[in-house]
């Protein structure tokens, strides 16, 4: 088809398979820091200012905190709203994939709790 427009799929589906997986594990790595799953978690009951959120990560600072909604934000897993007032309000939600992410998350939590019996005789046996 000259001309036409091809989708990347069709065109080059390994080279859109690379990008997507290179792209997981960048998000995978910022969601694997210390405070991003915390905040998913406290961002799942609803939308948050700076200050709430920062109260529902104790011993959060708040530089940190400021990285890792940034990276979050970055990823399209938080929305952050800036209204236009003095002084200004900044809230913060999870988007559709944020959501998503804390349901696979809490997945996660279901699968080790249902396994937790097998997942600690297997650290016994392997000396950890």
């Amino acid at each position: 088809m000259t001309g036409a427009h091809v989708p990347a799929a069709v065109d080059d589906p390994a080279g859109v398979r690379a990008r997507a997986e290179a792209t997981a594990r960048e998000v995978f790595a910022a969601i694997g820091t210390k405070w991003a799953l915390d905040a998913v978690d406290a961002l799942g009951t609803g939308t948050l200012r700076f200050t709430e959120l920062q109260r529902e990560l104790p011993g959060i600072s708040h530089k940190m905190l400021t990285q890792t909604l940034r990276a979050l934000e970055r990823d399209g897993i938080v929305d952050r709203t800036v209204h236009p007032t003095v002084p200004p309000r900044v809230d913060y939600r999870l988007t559709t994939a944020g959501r998503g992410l804390r349901d696979i998350v809490n997945g996660m939590c279901d699968w080790s709790g249902r396994y937790l019996d097998e997942i600690l005789a297997a650290r016994t046996r392997a000396g950890g």
